[in-house]
């Protein structure tokens, strides 16, 4: 028998999900016109008692399963894998191994990168830079970081994290969204997926590219790492550019008023929910929220990245360098602007940390860039009474080998990729400040206590932003898919205040 021809909305009728058939159901609009009416917020009708009664919940947003520590996210992920060794991880033991051969017992037959695999020798290169303890946890800091090293006892320390990907784009990949292949949601659009929006206008999910004071080598950033993935589309970060306009195109053109524009957009709006109603896709609806927001980020954007409101002591807290568009320091600063306008999650990209060479001059320059932005953070939040409720991420996508890429000397070295064993640490939004967690051997080489795998850094963050990992899903080609896959994950409750 000869099937049928249908036309392509046809087609598309027969593909539509659950989820999407019950998206057209005729109380959408009704429900959307409410959540504007409430201010976005709503709470969670159908419990009356128990863990989750009280919570409050974000119209259009999925909700937590229990009551969130963090209802903010600043994620700073330092492009191309910090030395842990040279910061966080202090091995004096190896001052006594300069220029000898990495022992194959740690080694232990490691898969190594291309740039190091042919080498003759792995000369073990110990750190130029001193140490010294700080804070009531007696955390060992490096030199490089006067400034945050005051703030240990507001940080959490996780010096055992640990990863399978050794080369950058799948290691950057696997840390933003839980998988090293392209393609999937990252951990601020599942953060947006869950929470939804606390200010109607600005992004839930913004991404910011700082640059280097410095740059020497960088690593290639781009929207796959902001990608919503199978997710909605208005789950994916929305970018701010480091110079000139924050957005482009938001603003109307020479000739063309706020009412044209106003009524250009009625116009494509009412087009474009047509289709919706029609197919139900909701790539549409997206659009149409895009469109939205754009207009309304017209006269937002300019308030937010406008830093003359400041005051001159906070300003101080961030650096020299706060007032210059696009630095690290001004970069951290609209991070803050930005969640206390209620965005949820500000994903903050830094390159300059992929030390293969010159280890001494680049990191110099690195920590001078973040050092003294990273904790005027964590003091500007304190004081506004921010850091509460607002989880600060700090790390790269891997670490530094202990052993020295290419030639060694005293004064400069240079390390290769490690995913054995590297450092990270969180403050404020629930984590528990002056912990250190984990350990590694005396080469910084392979952990030997409390290891924290990716996944179990994940499980831990989505606890604290309120999600059981293991609830925590989204329908997608007939799988419940979790940002933590499928593999084993867990909370780690020592890091948990």
């Amino acid at each position: 028998m000869i099937p049928p021809i249908r036309s392509p909305l046809d087609e598309l009728g027969l593909n539509l999900t659950r989820r999407r058939f019950f998206e057209q159901g005729s109380h959408l609009l009704g429900g959307a016109a409410l959540a504007t009416l409430l201010g976005g917020r709503t709470v969670l009708a159908n419990a009356s008692s128990g863990p989750t009664a009280d919570i409050e919940r974000v119209a259009g947003a999925i909700g937590p399963h229990f009551a969130p520590k963090a209802k903010h996210v600043i994620y700073l992920h330092m492009v191309g894998g910090p030395p842990q060794q040279d910061l966080y991880d202090y091995k004096p033991k190896m001052d006594d191994w300069y220029d000898k051969d990495l022992p194959e017992s740690i080694r232990n037959g490691q898969r190594l990168t291309t740039m190091t695999s042919g080498q003759k020798r792995f000369p073990i290169a110990p750190s130029k830079f001193r140490f010294s303890q700080h804070g009531k946890s007696g955390m060992w800091v490096s030199e490089l970081l006067p400034h945050t090293a005051k703030m240990v006892d507001e940080i959490c320390f996780v010096r055992s994290m640990h990863t399978e990907a050794i080369n950058h784009e799948p290691a950057i990949c696997y840390m933003q969204t839980g998988n090293q292949i392209v393609g999937r949601p990252c951990l601020g659009s599942w953060t947006s997926y869950g929470l939804g929006s606390l200010n109607q206008d600005l992004p839930t999910f913004v991404v910011l590219v700082a640059r280097s004071s410095k740059p020497e080598q960088p690593q290639a950033i781009g929207a796959r790492l902001w990608s919503s993935g199978y997710l909605p589309g208005e789950h994916a970060g929305v970018s701010f550019r480091s110079a000139g306009d924050p957005i482009l195109y938001i603003n109307n053109p020479p000739g063309v008023s706020s009412a044209v524009r106003r009524a250009t957009l009625d116009g494509l709006q009412a087009l474009n929910q047509r289709t919706l109603d029609q197919l139900g896709d909701p790539e549409t609806r997206t659009r149409i929220a895009q469109y939205e927001m754009a207009f309304r980020m017209q006269a937002s954007v300019p308030d937010l990245t406008n830093v003359a409101s400041e005051s001159e002591s906070t300003l101080a807290l961030y650096g020299p360098d706060v007032k210059n568009p696009g630095s690290f320091a001004n970069s951290v600063l609209m991070a803050r602007r930005m969640v206390e306008r209620g965005v949820r999650f500000v994903q903050l990209y830094l390159n300059h940390w992929d030390t293969h060479s010159n280890v001494v001059g680049r990191l110099t320059n690195g920590c001078k860039d973040i050092d003294q932005p990273c904790a005027g953070l964590l003091q500007d939040l304190k004081a506004r009474g921010l850091l509460d409720e607002t989880l600060v991420i700090w790390g790269g996508e891997f670490g530094r080998t202990v052993y020295s890429q290419g030639g060694l000397s005293k004064q400069n070295y240079g390390r290769d990729h490690h995913p054995r064993c590297f450092t990270m640490w969180m403050a404020g939004g629930g984590a528990r400040g002056g912990q250190i967690y984990g350990e590694t051997d005396d080469f910084s080489y392979n952990i030997v206590k409390d290891p924290v795998h990716i996944r179990d850094f994940h499980a831990t963050v989505l606890h604290l932003l309120g999600f059981d990992h293991e609830r925590f899903t989204y329908r997608y080609l007939g799988l419940d898919q979790k940002l933590t896959g499928v593999e084993h994950a867990k909370v780690i409750p020592d890091l948990l205040a």
